[in-house]
């Protein structure tokens, strides 16, 4: 018959039950249950039965405390003293200035030409982890940059755009004063044979892949939002021209019932057929046109996303199967004006009561 394990008595089994019983973490509860079950008398295998630890990890914790005590069991890792980090509060300010500039090697900075800075300055190897690790501790962000034009000022063009907008409303307001007025935004989206790519969600033994057939054949989806409200008014048209944005307005007018007793302050880009001179503008549609350069001002921009949905990732054989999917998506975003508002309502956006 094996020998018993002998437990020395630092603590009575009374004891070591008790403390077992009020451990604050579950590693010290486990500890002292062990201890205790011995104690009392219980063998190594009743033991492993009952607490899942393996017979090599019982004999290290029963010769620890019979050599030191009580104060060898539960977790000391929580005891540890913090070491000094990799980079002092002066180091990072250095690296927060390098990153602000381009890396020596040109390209941009990953964390393994952060880890390689970072082995320069130290003088010993930092592998390319904490390099990722300093990266994120700093608060940076990867991100893909949204595209700017190099002769837009973006913060002065969206704070004049903002203001000027409200003053034309106004104004209109001011000249209609028995008129109700509301305010509108409309673009166009190209769109065809060229496919659209979109991330999508694959289990993990697949791979996401798309069929596509690069032709270069194109219609043009116009979008009308009231944000607002989340109304919105669509057409597919084979092209753009001033004739066809004539017909367009002329249609929205109608449809809303646009007039004296209604009008529409309309937000369009700079398109030379939006501001030709040979449009003829209905009565009751007032066209504001937005500063150039200047997308983060148009709500309509905030469409595109939501029809090119159900065509990424597709092939068509013609635009004729493109329009019907696109007729459809377009039926569908009629009745989702929660969430068109929600996307094109910006905080600033003027509202014109009656």
């Amino acid at each position: 018959m094996p020998k018993r394990i002998t437990i020395a008595p630092h603590l009575s089994p009374e004891e070591l039950q008790a403390r077992f019983r009020q451990a604050k973490t579950t590693t010290q509860a486990h500890h002292y249950q062990i201890i205790w079950l011995l104690a009392i008398g219980k063998t190594t295998a009743e033991v492993m039965a009952v607490t899942g630890y393996s017979r090599g990890w019982i004999y290290e914790l029963v010769g620890g405390y019979n050599h030191l005590g009580p104060e060898s069991l539960g977790d000391k890792r929580c005891k540890n003293s913090d070491c000094d980090p990799l980079l002092n509060d002066v180091e990072q300010a250095q690296l927060w200035q390098v990153l602000q500039q381009p890396p020596p090697d040109g390209g941009l900075w990953n964390g393994r030409k952060v880890a390689d800075w970072m082995s320069e300055l130290k003088g010993e190897k930092v592998g390319r982890q904490r390099g990722w690790e300093y990266l994120k501790s700093m608060k940076f962000r990867l991100r893909v940059p949204r595209p700017e034009h190099q002769e837009s000022d973006l913060r002065r063009t969206c704070r004049n755009g903002k203001k000027n907008l409200r003053r034309f409303v106004w104004k209109i307001k001011k000249e209609n004063p028995s008129s109700d007025v509301e305010v509108w935004s409309m673009d166009e989206h190209r769109l065809g044979l060229k496919p659209v790519l979109r991330r999508e969600w694959v289990d993990e033994f697949s791979n996401a892949t798309a069929v596509v057939n690069w032709r270069f054949q194109w219609l043009w989806l116009y979008g009308f939002v009231h944000p607002s409200s989340g109304e919105t008014y669509w057409w597919i048209l084979p092209f753009v021209n001033s004739q066809l944005f004539e017909r367009v307005l002329e249609d929205f007018a109608r449809h809303w019932k646009v007039g004296p007793k209604k009008r529409v302050v309309l937000v369009v880009d700079g398109a030379g057929w939006h501001l030709s001179e040979s449009v003829k503008i209905p009565d009751g549609i007032h066209l504001y046109c937005l500063p150039s350069h200047s997308p983060e001002l148009q709500p309509a921009e905030r469409l595109w996303p939501l029809t090119n949905e159900p065509i990424a990732n597709r092939c068509f054989k013609n635009l004729d199967e493109l329009e019907a999917v696109l007729f459809e998506r377009c039926r569908k975003l009629l009745n989702l004006k929660q969430l068109i508002s929600g996307l094109t309502h910006f905080y600033w956006w003027p509202e014109a009561k009656a």
